[in-house]
């Protein structure tokens, strides 16, 4: 290693009696100005990698064409792109599109908006984040927590069933709200609020979401027609229990069959990672299925609740419905930041740990940028809240989806089914819808990443219980004030 001292460090320290006492000198650096410390702390928090030094010293044609491809980085991978990552794309944007429509449907049913949302917010926002996303496997889409998340707090003010048109109209100004607090988040690079959410948090509130949103398909399984607005377990679980007399038979059969059947496709993707894709088909199939069964069987007269009439067409307008002047305003403003911050803690972990698996790097602050424009512009074009799911993500990932092209194809997909197939969905049973969510939250509750905290950390366990106690026992806020509070 040679000499110590040829390297600067300094010499050993002698006591009184000469002795060597293998002590360093370590010089205590000069203390720093208030505000010169501060400066320090802000921009390191703010700008660690400073995004403006791509643009020094550079000519203004350059400056235009880096500032197009930071904001859109298709224009950046775009000139590198082939025929094959165009084939690898088209495969992973047909599998992902054949999860999204069901899926669609069903989470905005979860929502109390009408099914079509779920398809036309698998078409605009997808073309959106794949001109403005740095994820190449990150697959956008509706998410069944938000969905749920948006129904319990809007649900709180104004009864979907009494009052359609202003809930949706409300549903459609809060999706603006998390688009403008993702977007300055991104824009302001404070990407860092959202580390708040620790992993602990996010694993008890996605497994306490979870649990109640399978315990509320109840009412799709058993056939019943009247239910609780709640989100609490003993709500829900009286709902369930003092309607025995209306429990449909045939509809818990039904549902029963097809969620073993999706549990079955999962097993089975599980074990043989290479048949992905019967995993990723079997909702797509179980709505077919399920609606040839109950078009042949009239079971819609034997208890058995359908989708009914979805009209056909693209996404309509909505810029007029924002309903900026409501006074609901603050309930639309506080659950579009609330939705906002559960989104972006997904979509980013998610696109992270897919990027992680392929060695390539994705920005969080252009990420926010991203899902803060797909959720405005979403919201100007009859969507609601979208972010990138696991699931979906998954499929994308597995199929071999090489870019973002990916999602073009699945919007592709979804606007041949808006244009063409929506008619065919009328006879698409409730149950099978329930049974999709049902099949598709199993995967968020997980149990074996609490266990691991148990025996890590006690603290950050006491933290996921927290969420996921106060998620089940009280609503969905409650758990997640609880978690943030007990992590603060």
């Amino acid at each position: 290693m040679g000499n110590a001292d040829n390297y600067g460090y300094p010499s050993m320290m002698n006591n009184n009696n000469g002795e060597n006492t293998g002590i360093h000198r370590v010089e205590i650096p000069p203390p720093q100005p208030f505000f010169k410390s501060l400066k320090n702390t802000v921009k390191e928090t703010l700008f660690p990698d400073d995004p403006l030094k791509q643009f020094k010293n550079q000519k203004p044609l350059r400056k235009f064409i880096l500032g197009v491809q930071y904001f859109f980085p298709i224009f950046e991978w775009g000139s590198r792109y082939n025929f094959g990552f165009f084939k690898a794309d088209l495969i992973a944007g047909i599998t992902i599109a054949s999860l999204a429509i069901p899926q669609g449907i069903s989470y905005a049913k979860l929502g109390n908006l009408p099914p079509i949302l779920g398809l036309y917010s698998s078409f605009i926002p997808p073309l959106v984040y794949a001109l403005m996303g740095s994820s190449r496997d990150l697959a956008v889409g509706t998410v069944a927590v938000g969905s749920l998340l948006m129904a319990s707090m809007l649900g709180a003010e104004v009864n979907p069933a009494e009052n359609p048109t202003l809930y949706l109209h409300l549903a459609f100004t809060a999706t603006f709200f998390t688009g403008l607090f993702e977007l300055a988040l991104g824009f302001f690079r404070l990407g860092f609020i959202v580390d708040f959410l620790s992993h602990a948090t996010i694993v008890g509130f996605m497994g306490g979401a979870a649990t109640v949103v399978i315990l509320q398909q109840l009412k799709g399984i058993l056939g019943l027609e009247h239910f609780t607005h709640a989100t609490d377990v003993v709500s829900v679980l009286r709902s369930v229990f003092s309607q025995t007399h209306a429990w449909r038979w045939e509809s818990a059969v039904l549902g029963f069959c097809f969620l073993f059947y999706l549990m079955l496709a999962k097993f089975l993707s599980q074990k043989r990672p290479k048949l992905f894709w019967v995993s990723a088909m079997a909702p797509l199939t179980s709505v077919i299925l399920g609606t040839i069964l109950v078009y042949i069987t009239h079971a819609e007269k034997h208890g058995v609740a359908v989708i009914g009439e979805l009209k056909k067409g693209i996404n309509p307008p909505s810029i007029m419905d924002l309903s900026f002047g409501s006074k609901y305003m603050t309930t639309a403003i506080k659950t579009g930041i609330v939705t906002g911050v559960i989104a972006l803690a997904e979509g980013i972990a998610v696109g992270r740990s897919f990027a992680m698996f392929k060695n390539y790097h994705i920005d969080g602050n252009k990420e926010m940028i991203a899902f803060g424009m797909m959720n405005i512009v979403g919201s100007c074009t009859s969507c609601y809240l979208t972010t990138g799911p696991f699931s979906r993500s998954a499929v994308n990932f597995n199929a071999g989806c090489k870019t973002a092209v990916s999602n073009i194809v699945m919007a592709l997909a979804v606007m041949v089914t808006l244009l063409l197939l929506t008619p065919l969905f009328h006879f698409t049973p409730l149950v099978v819808l329930s049974s999709i969510i049902i099949a598709a939250m199993l995967g968020l509750i997980d149990y074996n990443a609490a266990i691991h905290l148990w025996h890590v950390d006690k603290f950050d366990f006491l933290v996921c219980m927290s969420a996921y106690i106060g998620v089940v026992f009280g609503n969905i806020e409650i758990g997640l004030v609880m978690a943030v509070s007990s992590t603060s």
